[in-house]
């Protein structure tokens, strides 16, 4: 495939949309995609790294004096107008068709996207703010909000693909691999890590030098992250020399750091979703508007622990980090809550978005199922009797069996029922159960096999399931599932798919 990304990085908007597109081009680039960014004025350090990448970098000039003619809140960042970034981006793009253009960036809309149609076969849009109008196929919102199922509602044209929430995050191989190993936090502090993104235009991590140096915490090991653009970089380096900090600029090491540190202090953005992979529990602050409303949201889900600062920083870090250092439980929620959120996949959920079918990783593995025999049903039982399975079933307790042999059995037999077991690479997955409600409607029940929970294999499973359905069932075409309140992970397996919540059930059960 030709992938092309639209994308800037500068002191005012930051190197996260540049880093997040450079995660994702990455990836694609080790299955084969000819890759190139299309940017104005990129950092050096950035055209570099685009450069050991063996990336290419169409450079768009910087057309100061033409007139910002839209009413975009973030217009002023791309330094021209639309119409005349889209002429440039079509002549950078004008030597070969591309497959995919993927923009990220505030300071284009709709009408940027219309006129690029010509240059590529289909367009995705990364976004995080909902405050425009899109003409994308696929569009890409990878934070957690509390309306993201609805955000977008009328922005994006009806055929368009919603990949919304951290299960899409954009996040380096590393933090996967490392959210295998790495546990909830729990016992003391011993290591803090401090980081407040890649430029930090207003030096919050100078402030919170300050801030720790007066919270008498001599006996931790701290870490401050910087990057190569910080505007204070050398007074950072002072201060942690003097205080006996490790300072870090522009660091290839940050999974290990974070996987490393039981507390850190930071700013919203796209690393909150590294630092929750990784169950790194946060003092988290909003540095720019676009991260008020994600990190609010994030913090009331448990995902960070973000206070509001009513005067002073200083005395807000030093309170709230001083909180946090002496409460262990609190950290233990929020590192475990945040693990079970982000399982660091969500690079390869997107690029499967994009049409590279049949990955090797397991998440995204393609899944076969099979109609379930008798034998099937002492591999089942423990399963079913799993504490970890069976808490989300509207009937929690055990079953013996006797009882389940013989619900298993009836099942078989009974032609208004369908189970399932799925298969991968030799080893069942999980089962799943349709019951044909009539000859238009299905309900469904998924649960997976204990050994393969945390490893995305229930979006696999469903797809398959799904698939089997399709091509068994044609005339079914309406499929309900029972999801659990509390069951947050097979809901959102559910809404990734492409289930919608239509009515809550409300259960009173009366003493006996």
């Amino acid at each position: 495939m030709n992938i092309a990304f639209r994308t800037d990085a500068t002191r005012q908007i930051g190197t996260g949309h540049f880093m997040r597109c450079l995660t994702l081009a990455d990836s694609l680039k080790q299955r084969g995609a000819h890759i190139r960014f299309v940017s104005r004025e990129l950092p050096v350090h950035l055209r570099d790294m685009l450069a050991a990448k063996a990336m290419e970098l169409a450079s768009l000039d910087n057309n100061e004096s033409a007139a910002l003619i839209d009413e975009l809140a973030h217009a002023h960042w791309l330094g021209t107008s639309q119409t005349q970034d889209a002429e440039a981006t079509i002549q950078a793009l004008s030597d070969r068709a591309w497959d995919w253009l993927i923009v990220d960036h505030y300071a284009l809309d709709a009408r940027w996207e219309s006129a690029m149609r010509s240059s590529a076969r289909q367009i995705m849009v990364i976004d995080d703010i909902a405050d425009r109008q899109h003409d994308c196929d696929v569009l890409l919102d990878q934070n957690f909000y509390a309306d993201m199922q609805t955000r977008y509602a009328d922005k994006v044209p009806a055929h368009c693909q919603l990949l919304l929430g951290p299960r899409y995050a954009l996040l380096r191989d590393e933090f996967r691999q490392l959210h295998e190993q790495v546990k909830p936090r729990t016992g003391a502090v011993k290591r803090l890590l401090v980081f407040f993104g890649g430029v930090d235009a207003d030096n919050y991590t100078g402030r919170a030098i300050d801030a720790l140096s007066e919270t008498g915490i001599s006996d931790l090991h701290v870490d401050v992250v910087i990057g190569a653009q910080h505007p204070c970089r050398e007074q950072i380096k002072m201060a942690c020399e003097q205080y006996g900090f490790i300072c870090h600029v522009q660091t290839n090491k940050m999974a290990e750091l974070m996987a490393t540190a039981d507390l850190a202090i930071g700013a919203g953005g796209s690393a909150t979703w590294e630092r929750c992979c990784l169950g790194l529990p946060t003092l988290a602050f909003c540095t720019a508007d676009n991260q008020q409303e994600q990190v609010a949201d994030a913090a009331r889900e448990g995902l960070v622990y973000s206070p509001e600062i009513k005067n002073n920083l200083n005395a807000t870090i030093q309170s709230h980090a001083s909180t946090l250092i002496e409460n262990s439980f609190l950290r233990q929620f929020i590192s475990s809550k945040s693990m079970q959120a982000i399982d660091g996949r969500g690079v390869l959920r997107v690029i499967r978005k994009l049409g590279y079918a049949g990955l090797e990783e397991t998440c995204d593995a393609v899944v076969d199922v099979r109609l379930a025999i008798t034998d099937d049903a002492l591999l089942v039982w423990p399963w079913r009797n799993n504490e970890a399975t069976r808490r989300y079933f509207f009937d929690p307790s055990p079953v013996s069996l006797e009882t389940h042999l013989a619900w298993w059995n009836r099942s078989l037999s009974d032609p208004k029922r369908a189970l399932l077991l799925g298969r991968l690479s030799g080893k069942e997955v999980g089962v799943i159960r349709y019951d044909f409600v009539d000859l238009r409607q299905a309900e469904i029940s998924i649960y997976l096999n204990p050994e393969m929970t945390g490893r995305g294999m229930g979006e696999s499973l469903l797809r398959a399931s799904q698939d089997w359905l399709l091509q068994n069932y044609p005339e079914i075409n309406t499929v309900l599932a029972e999801v659990m309140p509390k069951n947050i992970a097979s809901l959102r397996v559910f809404l990734d798919y492409g289930f919608h919540e239509q009515y809550i059930v409300l259960l009173w059960k009366g003493s006996k």
